[in-house]
């Protein structure tokens, strides 16, 4: 497929390098001493899980996440920075494509009640999805030039 300047190959990659570059935002703007010393970032995710309409996700959080906070917050957060370096660079794309699939699926379910955050990770996981399922790691990656993933 051909269109204005790039292929579709092309505008595959710059497709998973924008999902990259968010997932690197994401991670930019994280007040990771609030996260790491003060626990702020677990203890939001907490609070929301505590008023959540499904029990599911009380009980998820309470025998997954509660126990370890600490290693949790460091979990979520250098998950997003590996996700963004690994789409932008285009190394072990597929790995993480599906990690941020994964990511943005049980944000989504945790937000289930924030229509803006159900939009930001609605869109980040159809992106990731188009990515996948288009080999978008064929263009423009490390991947490409390690020959991985043929």
């Amino acid at each position: 497929m051909q269109t204005v300047w790039l292929g579709g190959a092309e505008w595959l990659a710059v497709l998973r390098i924008g999902l990259g570059l968010w997932w690197l935002e994401s991670w930019r703007h994280k007040d990771r001493k609030g996260w790491f010393e003060r626990g702020t970032g677990i203890a939001w995710a907490g609070d929301v899980a505590a008023k959540h309409r499904w029990p599911v996700v009380r009980t998820g959080f309470e025998k997954v996440v509660a126990p370890r906070p600490k290693a949790m917050a460091y979990v979520v957060v250098y998950a997003e920075l590996a996700l963004g370096l690994g789409l932008v660079s285009g190394f072990l794309t597929p790995v993480a494509l599906v990690g941020g699939l994964l990511l943005n699926l049980l944000y989504l379910v945790l937000m289930i009640h924030d229509w803006a955050e159900q939009g930001q990770n609605a869109m980040m996981a159809l992106i990731s999805l188009v990515a996948l399922f288009a080999m978008s790691w064929q263009t423009w990656s490390l991947d490409s030039a390690f020959g991985l993933f043929l």
